[in-house]
């Protein structure tokens, strides 16, 4: 979800977490519940009620950085901590759609699922792999957000078919336009790319 709310929006629900002890890592893990939850609707056929719950855990993650900064609890591990939950998260809640379609024995659906699902782990794969090589990567159509938005407004609506296309095809042409930017910084500052 997104990491920039309004101050007016993240700062008095920050305050109220912090004055109940409430840990970032706390919430990180509570977004993986929240996701497993999710999933678990989803794969039981309760699109709908599993897109709302999509929506409702993956806010969550637009407190714990904020959080995280606001009471000096900022550390390395959280921040790997935390990526990595929200890759699972997005695992998860796919695997719940996964479920749904094979137990309808629907494999155009599964394979459409299967594709997003690689494709949103490739997008997040190259940025983290840019980030190694010294590149900050934040470009992309179809970021995180945005697939956690469109999916649980499929889901909601009840057009998860459209939706899994539209995602489908933009992961993937999200990862290649990453890779592409990641390739031209990388040869700006003096690397020559591809061999």
């Amino acid at each position: 979800m997104p990491r920039a709310l309004p101050t007016q929006v993240t700062g008095p629900v920050v305050a109220v977490l912090a004055r109940l002890g409430v840990t970032p890592n706390m919430l990180t893990v509570a977004q993986l519940l929240g996701g497993i939850g999710a999933g678990v609707l989803i794969a039981n056929g309760e699109l709908a009620w599993g897109g709302v719950a999509v929506l409702a855990a993956a806010a969550i993650d637009a407190f714990d950085g904020t959080l995280a900064r606001t009471t000096g609890q900022v550390t390395r591990f959280g921040g790997v901590f935390d990526s990595t939950i929200d890759r699972v998260f997005e695992g998860v809640v796919l695997g719940g759609l996964l479920w749904y379609y094979l137990d309808l024995g629907l494999r155009d659906e599964s394979m459409l699922v299967f594709v997003t699902a690689v494709g949103s782990l490739s997008v997040s794969y190259v940025r983290a792999r840019a980030e190694v090589e010294g590149i900050q990567l934040f470009d992309g159509l179809f970021t995180r957000a945005v697939r956690i938005i469109v999916l649980a407004a499929g889901l909601v609506a009840g057009e998860v078919v459209i939706v899994l296309w539209v995602l489908a095809v933009m992961t993937v042409l999200t990862t290649l336009q990453r890779l592409y930017v990641t390739y031209q910084r990388l040869r700006e500052a003096g690397d020559g790319g591809a061999p």
